[in-house]
């Protein structure tokens, strides 16, 4: 399996740090990067993204119901206490939102990739893949902590 190079990496770490300053109005700090096995508990929202093209694979953005919550009343401008339909469009466009930013910093770099609708998920769920290693990134600010995962691989 290859490993990405920051080269792959930054794009998609400068996107979800630009788009979730813009959106919640906080200052997000990037941690330290790891390998990670992709599996989340009950309370876990995922938004799931697939990349083609000169980079395949996928991206996940996890984060917890809680945070899930206070991420969509940022962007909605009200509070948000479950996460209905109304929520779960505005997770499903942060997710188009990050992963368009991340399409558009590769497009300037010379490097092609294009994106799937994401798709939003909740509960209790393994990914294995064999495809590439997750590499995982938590994304902190305020009280709410995302953990951006990357499977992907150069062709």
């Amino acid at each position: 399996m290859a490993t990405l190079s920051a080269e792959h990496i930054n794009p998609f770490l400068m996107a979800a740090k630009k788009v979730l300053q813009d959106m919640c109005f906080v200052e997000v700090a990037v941690q330290k990067p790891m390998l990670k096995e992709a599996s989340f508990d009950e309370d876990t929202w995922l938004i799931m993204i697939g990349v083609t093209g000169e980079l395949r694979g996928q991206v996940i953005i996890s984060m917890s119901e809680k945070d899930a919550c206070d991420i969509a009343s940022k962007m909605c401008m009200m509070e948000v206490k479950k996460i209905d339909d109304f929520a779960s469009s505005a997770l499903s466009e942060l997710g188009n939102m990050i992963m368009g930013n991340a399409a558009t910093v590769f497009s300037s770099n010379g490097v092609g990739i294009d994106i799937t609708p994401p798709t939003l998920s909740n509960g209790k769920v393994n990914f294995s893949n064999t495809f590439a290693k997750n590499l995982c990134v938590p994304l902190k600010f305020a009280t709410i902590n995302v953990n951006l995962y990357l499977a992907l691989k150069q062709e």
